[in-house]
């Protein structure tokens, strides 16, 4: 989803951060359907899919929320960094939120690539919440 980094374009600009193109629309059910997968996940009692699935679920939000600026970029690390300069360090949504999409981005690394380290099942229900809100968070910023 992610592309090479584009300066603002004009169509997402039309009310400022509120403008919902059906792209950005689509972004945000897919980070929906993630915090689903995560829970049933959890369920099933895979606690580091479910984290990873959270922490993709917080990275699609980034991502909307990125586009609605008309900023796109080509990797996850690009995102993150341009999440906190663009939404954090201007205070459009509390800091919280990157410092939670950093943590979960850890979380995914280990529970996709780590065998030596587990997520409990206290950290993927505490990163299924986190992507809850803020997806929520990005929901009300972008109806303003």
């Amino acid at each position: 989803m992610a592309k090479t980094s584009k300066s603002t374009s004009s169509k997402y600009q039309k009310r400022g951060c509120s403008y919902l193109s059906e792209e950005i629309k689509q972004i945000l059910s897919r980070a929906a359907q993630s915090i689903e997968a995560a829970e049933v996940l959890l369920k099933k009692g895979l606690t580091g899919f479910s984290a990873s699935r959270s922490y993709y679920a917080m990275f699609y939000t980034a991502e909307a929320l990125l586009l609605s600026k008309g900023l796109s970029f080509s990797s996850h690390k690009a995102v993150i960094s341009a999440f906190g300069k663009h939404f954090s360090k201007t205070k459009l949504l509390d800091s919280k939120f990157h410092s939670h999409l950093v943590e979960a981005y850890e979380k995914r690394q280990i529970g996709d690539y780590e065998f030596s380290e587990e997520i409990t099942e206290e950290d993927a229900k505490n990163q299924i919440e986190r992507a809850k809100d803020f997806l929520e968070a990005a929901r009300i910023l972008l109806k303003k």
